[in-house]
């Protein structure tokens, strides 16, 4: 699908949409515990749908009303082989319900696009092959076999965070004490208390016994409860960004006391305002994109911790720095830095890609409401956020689909 935005300034209210991050937390948790829950903000984005489809394959079963998901849970710990698991594009579908899969010793298979299984899953292959259980993977599967036993976890803690988290759900479902030890440095940490407020929410208990070690008590239940998906600061980001621009617009849907790293984004928006700032971006990889359009768009910018972007939907900071050549503006990537120049801003005199990715999709419509122009592949916003250039458009951006 192609999008044209033509330039415009953007005014008006919008609300944030329900965080993305949060929901996989809460379904999966409803999804274990032994009663009926009802979890309230519900998007009907692909990776949440994932996820929903792979609680179904484990024998949970839920229905929908609007936003709302009522799920009655199931006891992974006898589930017997299951329908194959179908997580799609979702990384976080994939990493979440391995372990889940882990824990009854039944032979379970979890399948994926091919861009999804290239993603690193070498963290459950070696903690597989260290414990003797099975995992083997192809091109658009992997299956898996425990049973996976409690004791001591060691990970590294400057890879993917969904790893740390996956493991949390199960191991309190096990019948003794375990530890999770994380290699220092911990990136992205507020994704893994993100995960243990989850679990609170069930009555399941998590704690951080010192700065790097997760301490876990065993033989635990999952509790059914009633909860609310709060707003999602990764997807607020990008309509700031047009206060940023010059635009007039507000955001409701978002909680003053959340502890999504990606909070964080209005204080680097500042420094991108300012100036040519260094920001390092490993805490919230998300932003990625949508800070990199802003810097090219103001005085650049040098972002390190970037390491994590090559292994997401699409290789963000190659990508990104190749469509921002499209403005004029030079911008290279390396290993683990993003280097956009403060130079050659202007209207791209061609077609941006979208590279099957949603983040680098809003972020460069964000970007064309300075120029106008038009993105190919626009369609990958339905993994997170299918209502974004209805959003857009509210806020008075003109957005036109163009029929191929």
């Amino acid at each position: 699908m192609k999008i044209r935005i033509n330039k415009g300034k953007a005014s008006g209210h919008v609300e944030a949409p329900p965080s993305k991050s949060m929901a996989h937390r809460f379904l999966i948790c409803a999804g274990l515990s032994q009663g009926v829950c009802t979890v309230h903000g519900i998007s009907r984005s692909e990776d949440v749908e994932a996820t929903l489809d792979c609680l179904t394959a484990i024998g949970a079963s839920w229905e929908r009303k609007d936003d709302t998901v009522k799920i009655k849970g199931v006891d992974v710990r006898h589930m017997s082989a299951a329908k194959p698991l179908p997580c799609r594009e979702s990384g976080s579908t994939l990493r979440f319900f391995i372990p889940i899969c882990l824990v009854s010793g039944s032979n379970a298979m979890l399948s994926g696009s091919r861009r999804l299984m290239e993603r690193p899953l070498g963290i459950y292959k070696n903690l597989c092959d260290e414990k003797n259980l099975v995992f083997l993977k192809d091109e658009t599967s992997l299956m898996v076999k425990g049973p996976l036993k409690q004791g001591e976890f060691k990970l590294a803690g400057n890879v993917s965070s969904q790893f740390i988290s996956g493991l949390l759900f199960v191991l309190p479902l096990l019948q003794k004490d375990s530890r999770i030890v994380i290699t220092p440095p911990i990136e992205s940490r507020s994704y893994i208390d993100m995960t243990m407020e989850a679990l609170a929410a069930f009555g399941v208990s998590a704690e951080w016994s010192d700065e790097r070690t997760i301490y876990v008590k065993g033989n635990q239940k999952y509790e059914a409860d009633e909860v609310y998906v709060e707003g999602d600061y990764s997807n607020a980001a990008f309509f700031e960004a047009l206060n940023i621009f010059g635009g007039d617009v507000s955001i409701g849907n978002l909680s003053p006391e959340s502890i999504q790293g990606d909070r964080v984004y209005g204080k680097m928006f500042e420094k991108l305002k300012e100036g040519t700032p260094i920001i390092n971006v490993s805490d919230c990889p998300d932003l990625g994109p949508i800070l990199f359009s802003v810097a090219s768009a103001m005085h650049g910018g040098v972002f390190s911790g970037t390491s994590r972007l090559k292994i997401k939907e699409s290789d963000r900071g190659k990508v990104m720095a190749d469509e921002l050549k499209k403005f004029g503006v030079t911008a290279s990537a390396g290993d683990d830095e993003v280097i956009i120049y403060p130079a050659g801003f202007s209207r791209p005199e061609e077609e941006l890609k979208g590279h099957n990715d949603h983040r680098i999709v809003m972020s460069e419509a964000v970007l064309l409401t300075l120029t106008g122009g038009v993105i190919d592949g626009a369609e990958a916003v339905s993994k997170s956020f299918p209502e974004f250039f209805e959003r857009l458009a509210s806020l008075g951006i003109e957005v036109e689909k163009i029929e191929d």
